[in-house]
């Protein structure tokens, strides 16, 4: 899944989560905010660092935590971009994180059309 595809998507929901884990060749996460225990609510992270990942560590170990749906609890998911970086961002009731991968990586995975 490129970047293209990723943006111009209606909705991006755990399915589209899960495809973008699939399908590319590097993974990163940058943990904005997690649940603190301590004081009973989400708090910002003081210095967020993008740190490269395994893809069966992608969901619920480092920093992109998934609730599900019931009640109160529900995941949402944004496109993310910037001049490195392209992925989704989740946040719910846990905090909120960014799953990404490098834009060179597009190169990759672009198809040529004639």
């Amino acid at each position: 899944m490129n970047s293209t595809e990723l943006k111009n998507k209606k909705k991006i929901t755990k399915a589209t989560l899960k495809k973008f884990i699939r399908e590319a060749s590097e993974l990163y996460v940058k943990e904005l905010s997690s649940f603190d225990g301590m004081v009973d609510m989400v708090r910002t992270k003081e210095n967020p660092r993008i740190v490269k990942i395994a893809k069966e560590d992608a969901i619920g170990i480092n920093g992109v935590y998934c609730v599900g749906r019931s009640g109160y609890y529900r995941d949402y998911f944004e496109y993310y971009e910037d001049d490195e970086y392209f992925g989704i961002e989740v946040y719910n009731s846990c905090g909120n994180g960014l799953l990404l991968t490098k834009q060179s990586n597009l190169k990759n995975n672009l198809k040529l059309v004639k």
